[in-house]
Protein backbone atom coordinates (compact mmCIF):
# COMPACT_ATOMS: atom_id res chain seq x y z
CA UNK A 1 0.00 0.00 0.00
CA UNK A 2 2.77 2.42 0.56
CA UNK A 3 4.61 1.95 -2.68
CA UNK A 4 1.27 2.61 -4.40
CA UNK A 5 1.15 5.81 -2.54
CA UNK A 6 4.46 6.40 -2.72
CA UNK A 7 3.71 6.18 -6.84
CA UNK A 8 0.48 8.04 -6.62
CA UNK A 9 2.48 11.32 -4.83
CA UNK A 10 5.44 10.67 -7.03
CA UNK A 11 3.15 11.28 -10.28
CA UNK A 12 1.09 13.95 -8.52
CA UNK A 13 2.94 16.06 -6.57
CA UNK A 14 1.43 19.09 -4.51
CA UNK A 15 -1.24 17.61 -3.30
CA UNK A 16 -3.60 17.73 0.23
CA UNK A 17 -4.05 14.43 2.08
CA UNK A 18 -7.41 14.76 1.26
CA UNK A 19 -6.80 15.21 -2.39
CA UNK A 20 -4.72 12.33 -2.35
CA UNK A 21 -7.41 10.12 -0.37
CA UNK A 22 -10.39 11.57 -3.00
CA UNK A 23 -8.12 10.57 -6.58
CA UNK A 24 -6.04 7.77 -5.11
CA UNK A 25 -8.26 4.84 -5.86
CA UNK A 26 -7.96 2.33 -2.79
CA UNK A 27 -9.60 0.52 0.04
CA UNK A 28 -8.47 2.07 3.51
CA UNK A 29 -9.59 4.67 5.58
CA UNK A 30 -8.22 7.91 5.58
CA UNK A 31 -6.73 7.88 9.30
CA UNK A 32 -4.91 5.16 7.45
CA UNK A 33 -3.90 6.99 4.99
CA UNK A 34 -2.27 10.01 7.12
CA UNK A 35 -0.09 7.00 8.80
CA UNK A 36 1.02 6.09 5.96
CA UNK A 37 1.89 9.79 5.00
CA UNK A 38 3.63 9.65 8.04
CA UNK A 39 5.80 6.39 7.23
CA UNK A 40 6.74 8.12 4.73
CA UNK A 41 8.09 11.42 5.66
CA UNK A 42 9.94 9.68 8.30
CA UNK A 43 11.57 7.72 5.70
CA UNK A 44 12.62 10.76 4.31
CA UNK A 45 10.89 9.66 0.58
CA UNK A 46 8.55 12.36 0.72
CA UNK A 47 8.06 16.05 2.20
CA UNK A 48 5.70 18.58 2.82
CA UNK A 49 5.03 21.92 2.09
CA UNK A 50 2.80 24.31 3.62
CA UNK A 51 0.81 24.02 6.94
CA UNK A 52 -2.38 22.70 8.11
CA UNK A 53 -4.69 21.95 5.87
CA UNK A 54 -3.09 23.45 3.50
CA UNK A 55 -0.13 21.14 3.69
CA UNK A 56 0.91 19.30 0.73
CA UNK A 57 2.87 16.36 -0.14
CA UNK A 58 5.91 15.98 -2.73
CA UNK A 59 8.86 13.67 -3.89
CA UNK A 60 11.55 14.35 -1.23
CA UNK A 61 15.02 15.21 -2.74
CA UNK A 62 16.52 12.39 -0.64
CA UNK A 63 14.63 9.87 -2.60
CA UNK A 64 17.13 8.38 -4.86
CA UNK A 65 19.82 8.18 -2.11
CA UNK A 66 17.54 6.71 0.21
CA UNK A 67 15.33 4.61 -1.86
CA UNK A 68 16.13 1.04 -1.10
CA UNK A 69 17.70 -0.80 -3.66
CA UNK A 70 17.85 -4.72 -3.73
CA UNK A 71 22.00 -5.31 -4.20
CA UNK A 72 21.67 -9.10 -5.59
CA UNK A 73 18.91 -7.75 -8.39
CA UNK A 74 20.93 -4.90 -9.55
CA UNK A 75 24.23 -6.76 -9.68
CA UNK A 76 22.00 -9.19 -11.87
CA UNK A 77 23.29 -6.72 -14.81
CA UNK A 78 26.70 -6.84 -15.86
CA UNK A 79 28.40 -3.79 -16.20
CA UNK A 80 28.00 -2.38 -19.03
CA UNK A 81 24.12 -3.37 -18.50
CA UNK A 82 23.76 -0.98 -15.95
CA UNK A 83 21.56 2.48 -16.53
CA UNK A 84 23.95 4.56 -14.23
CA UNK A 85 24.95 8.31 -13.23
CA UNK A 86 28.75 7.67 -15.13
CA UNK A 87 29.83 11.09 -14.08
CA UNK A 88 30.55 13.49 -10.39
CA UNK A 89 27.05 14.70 -10.05
CA UNK A 90 28.00 18.07 -8.79
CA UNK A 91 24.99 18.77 -6.68
CA UNK A 92 24.80 16.04 -5.01
CA UNK A 93 27.12 17.59 -2.22
CA UNK A 94 25.82 21.44 -1.59
CA UNK A 95 22.59 20.63 -2.68
CA UNK A 96 20.95 16.84 -2.33
CA UNK A 97 22.77 15.92 0.92
CA UNK A 98 23.35 19.11 2.56
CA UNK A 99 19.04 19.61 2.85
CA UNK A 100 18.48 16.00 3.77
CA UNK A 101 18.19 13.62 6.90
CA UNK A 102 20.50 10.35 6.14
CA UNK A 103 18.81 8.52 8.78
CA UNK A 104 14.77 7.99 9.96
CA UNK A 105 13.99 8.64 13.60
CA UNK A 106 13.87 5.01 14.17
CA UNK A 107 17.98 4.05 12.77
CA UNK A 108 18.84 7.56 14.86
CA UNK A 109 16.97 6.05 18.51
CA UNK A 110 18.76 3.13 17.41
CA UNK A 111 22.11 4.62 16.85
CA UNK A 112 21.84 7.05 19.97
CA UNK A 113 20.69 4.04 22.05
CA UNK A 114 24.24 2.19 20.94
CA UNK A 115 25.93 5.48 21.71
CA UNK A 116 24.39 5.42 25.50
CA UNK A 117 25.24 1.26 25.68
CA UNK A 118 29.13 2.92 24.92
CA UNK A 119 28.96 5.33 27.23
CA UNK A 120 28.06 3.65 29.98
CA UNK A 121 30.10 0.80 29.37
CA UNK A 122 32.95 3.07 28.95
CA UNK A 123 32.41 4.76 32.05
CA UNK A 124 32.99 1.61 34.06
CA UNK A 125 36.13 0.99 32.52
CA UNK A 126 39.89 1.83 34.10
CA UNK A 127 42.46 3.98 31.29
CA UNK A 128 44.16 0.50 31.43
CA UNK A 129 41.38 -1.15 30.30
CA UNK A 130 40.07 1.53 27.58
CA UNK A 131 43.85 1.53 25.91
CA UNK A 132 43.75 -2.48 25.52
CA UNK A 133 40.06 -2.35 24.10
CA UNK A 134 41.17 0.47 21.80
CA UNK A 135 44.22 -1.41 21.13
CA UNK A 136 42.39 -4.50 19.80
CA UNK A 137 40.07 -2.29 17.78
CA UNK A 138 42.72 -0.75 16.06
CA UNK A 139 44.12 -4.25 14.80
CA UNK A 140 40.83 -5.60 13.72
CA UNK A 141 40.24 -2.19 11.55
CA UNK A 142 43.85 -2.17 10.08
CA UNK A 143 43.61 -5.78 9.24
CA UNK A 144 40.17 -5.45 7.98
CA UNK A 145 40.38 -2.25 6.08
CA UNK A 146 43.56 -3.55 4.59
CA UNK A 147 41.79 -7.15 3.58
CA UNK A 148 39.23 -5.19 1.46
CA UNK A 149 42.19 -3.69 -0.28
CA UNK A 150 43.20 -6.99 -1.00
CA UNK A 151 45.65 -7.06 1.49
CA UNK A 152 46.87 -11.04 2.38
CA UNK A 153 47.78 -11.10 6.35
CA UNK A 154 44.54 -12.99 8.20
CA UNK A 155 44.12 -11.42 11.35
CA UNK A 156 46.28 -13.54 13.36
CA UNK A 157 49.04 -12.67 11.64
CA UNK A 158 48.07 -8.78 11.78
CA UNK A 159 47.80 -8.85 15.67
CA UNK A 160 51.70 -10.70 15.67
CA UNK A 161 52.67 -7.56 13.37
CA UNK A 162 51.02 -4.71 14.85
CA UNK A 163 52.24 -5.90 18.52
CA UNK A 164 55.81 -8.02 18.19
CA UNK A 165 56.79 -6.74 15.42
CA UNK A 166 56.71 -10.11 13.32
CA UNK A 167 56.12 -10.09 10.06
CA UNK A 168 54.18 -13.01 8.29
CA UNK A 169 56.72 -15.09 5.85
CA UNK A 170 55.54 -15.69 1.99
CA UNK A 171 53.73 -12.61 2.26
CA UNK A 172 54.53 -9.53 0.54
CA UNK A 173 56.47 -6.73 2.32
CA UNK A 174 53.46 -3.93 1.13
CA UNK A 175 51.25 -5.64 2.61
CA UNK A 176 53.03 -5.53 6.02
CA UNK A 177 53.83 -1.47 5.35
CA UNK A 178 49.61 -0.78 4.93
CA UNK A 179 48.80 -2.97 7.96
CA UNK A 180 51.50 -0.80 10.02
CA UNK A 181 50.43 2.35 8.20
CA UNK A 182 47.09 1.77 9.08
CA UNK A 183 48.02 1.45 13.03
CA UNK A 184 50.33 4.48 12.67
CA UNK A 185 47.51 6.77 11.05
CA UNK A 186 44.50 5.17 14.24
CA UNK A 187 47.24 5.95 17.03
CA UNK A 188 47.57 9.82 15.42
CA UNK A 189 43.64 9.88 15.35
CA UNK A 190 42.83 8.56 18.63
CA UNK A 191 46.09 10.70 19.96
CA UNK A 192 44.81 14.08 18.36
CA UNK A 193 41.15 13.68 18.32
CA UNK A 194 40.84 17.68 17.32
CA UNK A 195 42.56 16.93 14.33
CA UNK A 196 39.19 16.55 12.85
CA UNK A 197 37.26 19.05 14.13
CA UNK A 198 36.25 21.02 11.73
CA UNK A 199 37.57 18.66 8.91
CA UNK A 200 40.25 20.29 6.69
CA UNK A 201 41.62 19.55 3.62
CA UNK A 202 45.03 19.83 4.78
CA UNK A 203 43.99 16.95 7.93
CA UNK A 204 42.34 14.56 4.87
CA UNK A 205 45.59 14.79 3.24
CA UNK A 206 47.88 14.63 6.33
CA UNK A 207 46.15 11.22 7.32
CA UNK A 208 46.03 9.94 3.67
CA UNK A 209 50.25 10.65 3.25
CA UNK A 210 50.40 8.35 6.46
CA UNK A 211 48.40 5.42 5.07
CA UNK A 212 50.36 5.40 1.87
CA UNK A 213 53.83 5.91 3.42
CA UNK A 214 56.31 3.51 1.68
CA UNK A 215 54.07 1.83 -1.06
CA UNK A 216 54.75 3.99 -3.71
CA UNK A 217 51.38 5.97 -4.22
CA UNK A 218 51.59 9.86 -4.82
CA UNK A 219 51.01 11.95 -2.29
CA UNK A 220 48.16 15.17 -1.99
CA UNK A 221 45.59 15.12 -4.63
CA UNK A 222 45.64 13.90 -8.22
CA UNK A 223 46.81 15.42 -11.24
CA UNK A 224 45.39 12.85 -13.73
CA UNK A 225 42.37 10.55 -14.43
CA UNK A 226 41.76 7.41 -12.69
CA UNK A 227 39.76 4.58 -13.16
CA UNK A 228 37.28 2.30 -10.73
CA UNK A 229 37.17 -1.22 -11.18
CA UNK A 230 34.25 -2.67 -11.40
CA UNK A 231 32.19 0.17 -12.62
CA UNK A 232 31.78 2.85 -15.52
CA UNK A 233 31.40 5.65 -12.93
CA UNK A 234 34.12 8.36 -14.08
CA UNK A 235 35.22 10.37 -10.94
CA UNK A 236 36.77 13.97 -11.44
CA UNK A 237 39.99 14.34 -13.48
CA UNK A 238 40.20 17.72 -12.73
CA UNK A 239 42.86 18.93 -10.02
CA UNK A 240 40.97 22.35 -9.19
CA UNK A 241 37.27 20.72 -9.14
CA UNK A 242 38.45 17.71 -7.10
CA UNK A 243 39.87 20.59 -4.33
CA UNK A 244 36.75 22.14 -4.66
CA UNK A 245 34.97 19.00 -3.95
CA UNK A 246 36.01 18.10 -1.39
CA UNK A 247 36.36 21.62 0.48
CA UNK A 248 32.89 21.31 -0.44
CA UNK A 249 32.44 18.20 1.33
CA UNK A 250 34.11 19.43 4.15
CA UNK A 251 31.88 22.31 4.92
CA UNK A 252 29.06 19.82 4.60
CA UNK A 253 30.12 17.28 7.11
CA UNK A 254 31.16 20.42 9.54
CA UNK A 255 27.94 21.73 9.23
CA UNK A 256 26.01 18.66 9.88
CA UNK A 257 24.95 18.67 13.88
CA UNK A 258 24.57 14.52 13.88
CA UNK A 259 27.75 12.93 14.69
CA UNK A 260 26.81 9.89 12.90
CA UNK A 261 26.00 11.93 9.49
CA UNK A 262 29.37 13.24 9.51
CA UNK A 263 31.05 10.21 10.15
CA UNK A 264 28.76 8.05 7.05
CA UNK A 265 28.93 10.75 4.82
CA UNK A 266 33.23 11.24 5.17
CA UNK A 267 32.94 7.26 4.03
CA UNK A 268 31.28 7.40 1.28
CA UNK A 269 32.11 10.86 -0.31
CA UNK A 270 35.78 10.12 -0.02
CA UNK A 271 35.58 7.37 -1.79
CA UNK A 272 33.18 8.95 -4.50
CA UNK A 273 35.63 11.94 -4.98
CA UNK A 274 38.26 9.49 -5.20
CA UNK A 275 40.83 12.58 -4.59
CA UNK A 276 44.10 10.35 -4.76
CA UNK A 277 45.71 7.79 -6.77
CA UNK A 278 45.53 5.30 -4.24
CA UNK A 279 44.18 4.88 -0.72
CA UNK A 280 40.69 7.11 -0.84
CA UNK A 281 38.31 4.09 0.64
CA UNK A 282 41.35 3.48 3.42
CA UNK A 283 41.55 7.32 4.07
CA UNK A 284 37.72 7.51 3.96
CA UNK A 285 37.42 4.49 6.86
CA UNK A 286 40.51 6.37 9.13
CA UNK A 287 38.61 9.80 8.59
CA UNK A 288 35.10 8.61 9.63
CA UNK A 289 36.39 6.80 12.89
CA UNK A 290 38.44 9.97 13.71
CA UNK A 291 34.71 11.63 13.43
CA UNK A 292 34.11 9.46 15.93
CA UNK A 293 36.75 9.36 18.10
CA UNK A 294 36.72 12.95 18.16
CA UNK A 295 33.27 13.51 19.94
CA UNK A 296 33.58 10.57 22.24
CA UNK A 297 30.99 7.89 20.24
CA UNK A 298 32.79 4.17 19.56
CA UNK A 299 34.63 4.12 16.10
CA UNK A 300 34.11 0.91 13.76
CA UNK A 301 36.61 -2.29 12.61
CA UNK A 302 34.28 -3.15 10.00
CA UNK A 303 35.57 -6.47 11.17
CA UNK A 304 32.62 -8.76 10.35
CA UNK A 305 31.84 -7.33 7.09
CA UNK A 306 31.86 -9.23 3.46
CA UNK A 307 34.35 -7.43 1.44
CA UNK A 308 32.48 -8.24 -1.65
CA UNK A 309 29.09 -6.14 0.40
CA UNK A 310 31.05 -3.12 0.78
CA UNK A 311 32.24 -2.96 -2.35
CA UNK A 312 29.05 -3.45 -3.83
CA UNK A 313 27.11 -1.21 -1.14
CA UNK A 314 29.98 1.26 -2.61
CA UNK A 315 29.38 0.81 -6.26
CA UNK A 316 25.41 1.14 -5.44
CA UNK A 317 26.43 5.14 -4.02
CA UNK A 318 28.92 5.80 -7.27
CA UNK A 319 26.61 4.97 -10.12
CA UNK A 320 23.18 5.97 -8.14
CA UNK A 321 24.14 8.18 -5.94
CA UNK A 322 21.90 5.94 -3.44
CA UNK A 323 22.99 5.43 0.03
CA UNK A 324 20.69 2.54 1.74
CA UNK A 325 23.03 0.09 1.12
CA UNK A 326 25.88 1.45 3.18
CA UNK A 327 23.85 2.55 5.20
CA UNK A 328 22.90 -0.45 6.67
CA UNK A 329 26.03 -1.75 6.82
CA UNK A 330 27.25 1.63 8.47
CA UNK A 331 24.37 0.74 11.11
CA UNK A 332 25.08 -2.58 11.25
CA UNK A 333 28.95 -2.33 12.30
CA UNK A 334 28.14 0.22 15.02
CA UNK A 335 26.09 -2.05 16.79
CA UNK A 336 28.86 -5.19 16.23
CA UNK A 337 31.34 -2.38 17.78
CA UNK A 338 29.43 -1.47 20.35
CA UNK A 339 28.58 -4.84 21.45
CA UNK A 340 31.94 -6.17 20.86
CA UNK A 341 34.37 -3.60 22.10
CA UNK A 342 35.05 -1.87 25.29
Amino acid sequence: MEKELFDFIKNNPALSSREIFDRLEHSYSYPTLKRMLKKLLESNYITTNGKGKATKYLLSPAFELLEEINIGQYFSKEQDERIIKNSFNFSLIPEILASVRLFTKREEQELEMLHSMFKANVDGLSATAYGKEMERLAIDLSWKSSQIEGNTYSLLETERLLKDQETAQGKPKDDATMLLNHKEAINFITENPEYVVPLTVRGIEDIHSMLIKNLNVDRNIRQRRVGVTGTNYKPLDNEHQIRESLESMCMLINAKKNVFEKSLLSLVLLSYIQAFNDGNKRTARIISNAILIAHQYCPISFRTVDSVEYKMAMLVFYEQNNISAFKRIFIDQFKFAVNTYF
